[in-house]
Order: structure tokens, then C-alpha cells, then sequence
């Protein structure tokens, strides 16, 4: 599957949809992709498939923290900033460098890349309100961006399965790597939401993040979003 290429198009997306908020075109996706979609080119149809998967959210408008990212490899610049910044708080700074998805060989950068998109679409999930429209208009942008059957088999799978923090930690198999789900998670969730922050904390217990790295983390996307 190539996951990278999906998911470094959507979070780069991002910023897209940042300009069309800037512009005074905040949309709020009810029943379409208004103006998301007028737009030419794959960047275009991102911003659709992301504005979707965030801007659905009951009340809220598309807009927040993950507009201000750039790409993958933004992704886990924050991560490897987080992890540097931990170790030195504890004096125990490690002997390798952090082995974050910017610093990886493509074929683990695309083992990565599935985790976080993982954790993306179950964060979307975590106030419960995606709803069977609402996945269909997902997994038709998504066709759109990417027609890797397998990949979109595997996006319906997670789209339609219950949420579950025990399920999406599962897919870390490195440290780093449950690094950055939080952060794509920390990135997509309402933290005044109830139910989305019991969420993050629940995928922090399962990740099996220290207290310290978890806060380091939340406190690089918070910094990064300004």
C-alpha cells in the first residue's frame, strides 16, 4: 500500500484549507465539500478528504491545530524535537538519535506512515461523529486521491470499525513511532471535548508514553500550531 504518499497529501492539505479560512471561506462540511473542491489538482482533493475526516465534527468548522503543518516529515520533526527535549529533561540523553519517520528508509517510512494514519482516522472518530454518510464522503475523496485498491479496503476497514485506543496502539512497534500517533492524534482532537480527551489519554496509557513525553509532545504541537 502507499500509504505515504496518501497521508503526506493529506497533512499537507492543511494548509490549503488554512488559506481558504484566511480568505473568509471557512467551511463547515455538512451534506458536501463546498468550495474545498473547486480547486484544480490533488492538493485540492486533500483538502476535501481532510476537511471531511476533521471539519464533520458536530459544531466545529474546518480549521484548528493540523491546518498549520506541513508533511510527514514535519510530523516527525515534532516528534524528534519532543523525544530530544524529554531525554535532556531526564539527563539521560540516548546514544542514537531518535529514529523518527523524517529519518527513515522509505520502506519503514511506509510502516510508519500506516500507524499514523491509523491513529488520524480514530482520533477523527473519538467523539463519535462520523456516521455511515459521513464515511461514504470520506472513502469517495479518498478514492479520488489514491486508487490503491488495498489502501482503500484497509481505509473502509478503519472507518467502519469501533473505536478502540487498545486496537490503534497495537500498530506502534517502536517508540517513535507511538510518538508520532500521539502527535497526529494530539493534532485532530478537541482536548475541551470530553470525550476526545479521554480518548488521547486512554491512547497515551496504551502507547505506553512516560508522563513527561506525553506532555513534551502535546506541548511541541501546541508550539507548532501557533
Amino acid at each position: 500500500m502507499n500509504t505515504r504518499g496518501l497521508l503526506d497529501q493529506l497533512l499537507k492539505s492543511g494548509q490549503d484549507l488554512l488559506q481558504n479560512k484566511a480568505k473568509g471561506h471557512q467551511n463547515k462540511v455538512s451534506g458536501g465539500l463546498g468550495s474545498l473542491l473547486s480547486g484544480a489538482g490533488g492538493g485540492a482533493l486533500a483538502a476535501g478528504a481532510m476537511g471531511l475526516l476533521l471539519g464533520s465534527k458536530k459544531g466545529r468548522s474546518v480549521g484548528g491545530k493540523v491546518l498549520t503543518y506541513g508533511g510527514l516529515a514535519a510530523l516527525g520533526v515534532i516528534a524528534y524535537k519532543a523525544y530530544g527535549n524529554w531525554q535532556a529533561q531526564q539527563g539521560t540523553a540516548s546514544k542514537s538519535e531518535p529514529q523518527t519517520v523524517d529519518r527513515l528508509p522509505a520502506a519503514q517510512v511506509e510502516q510508519h506512515s500506516q500507524a499514523i494514519l491509523k491513529a488520524l482516522v480514530a482520533a477523527a472518530k473519538a467523539d463519535g461523529h462520523v456516521d455511515e454518510r459521513e464515511r461514504a464522503l470520506i472513502e469517495g475523496e479518498f478514492s479520488k486521491l489514491d486508487n490503491d485498491q488495498a489502501l482503500q479496503h484497509w481505509l473502509h476497514a478503519e472507518l467502519n470499525k469501533p473505536l478502540d485506543p487498545t486496537d490503534v496502539a497495537r500498530a506502534a512497534s517502536t517508540p517513535e513511532m507511538a510518538a508520532e500517533m500521539y502527535v497526529a492524534s494530539v493534532m485532530v482532537v478537541d482536548e475541551e471535548n470530553f470525550m476526545e480527551k479521554s480518548y488521547l489519554d486512554e491512547l497515551a496509557r496504551q502507547l505506553k508514553l512516560e508522563p513527561g513525553l506525553k506532555a513534551e509532545l502535546e506541548k511541541q504541537v501546541r508550539q507548532a500550531s501557533i
